[in-house]
């Protein structure tokens, strides 16, 4: 939420989008944040999962897609963070993992948002060079983490994903903090935290 002369309501939750490509770290960092800053981690991955097992009618629809491998269209995935959000734990704040990530759905969050009264604080753009991603995943050790298919991931997170950076740098009055993430653990949540606090007390001047 935004005061009548557009600074931020300090009084409003913290709402942060992390942002970046597969391999920058989001999800280790939306978790260590949630905990430090005492607001909800709210990963996608997660809420497919819960609205799934809980058969809601959102949830099997979204099992379909799932289950054949296809990506879960703009919409749906819009309902299920809705619906998430709807719960109590989010009262105080949030730090979204993996939403949004196309135009349509920054626009459905803006929607989201609006309608509980709340707004995204900030949007954290994770950067890490890509030879370094690549290492990071391969010693993942996952099936499907080869360099070719990382490089494939990558080619289809820049074509698809990237552009919503951009959306938010020219389309938005939502701060872009961009954050070098090639770093340990915890250099690089000092460094989110540190951009944060800094960018709120500038909100916060009159």
């Amino acid at each position: 939420m935004e005061t009548t002369d557009g600074r931020r309501d300090h009084t409003a939750p913290l709402v942060l989008v992390l942002f970046g490509a597969p391999g920058v770290g989001k999800g280790t960092q939306a978790q260590i944040l949630a905990e430090k800053l005492g607001i909800a981690h709210l990963s996608t991955g997660d809420a497919f999962r819960t609205a799934i097992a809980n058969q809601t009618a959102v949830g099997k629809q979204v099992q379909r897609y799932v289950e054949s491998g296809a990506l879960v269209p703009d919409e749906l995935v819009s309902q299920i963070v809705a619906e998430e959000l709807q719960k109590p734990q989010y009262r105080s704040g949030v730090v979204l993992d993996g939403f949004p990530r196309t135009i349509a759905q920054a626009q459905a969050l803006e929607k989201i948002l609006s309608d509980l009264g709340m707004s995204v604080t900030a949007v954290i753009n994770l950067v890490v060079p890509e030879d370094v991603i690549i290492d990071r995943l391969v010693k993942r050790g996952r099936k499907d983490d080869r360099p070719d298919i990382i490089r494939h991931r990558l080619e289809v997170y820049h074509k698809e994903t990237a552009p919503l950076l951009q959306y938010y740098q020219e389309h938005s009055t939502i701060p872009v903090i961009t954050i070098d993430g090639n770093a340990d653990i915890e250099t690089v949540n000092q460094r989110i935290l540190s951009a944060i606090k800094s960018r709120i007390r500038s909100d916060a001047q009159p």
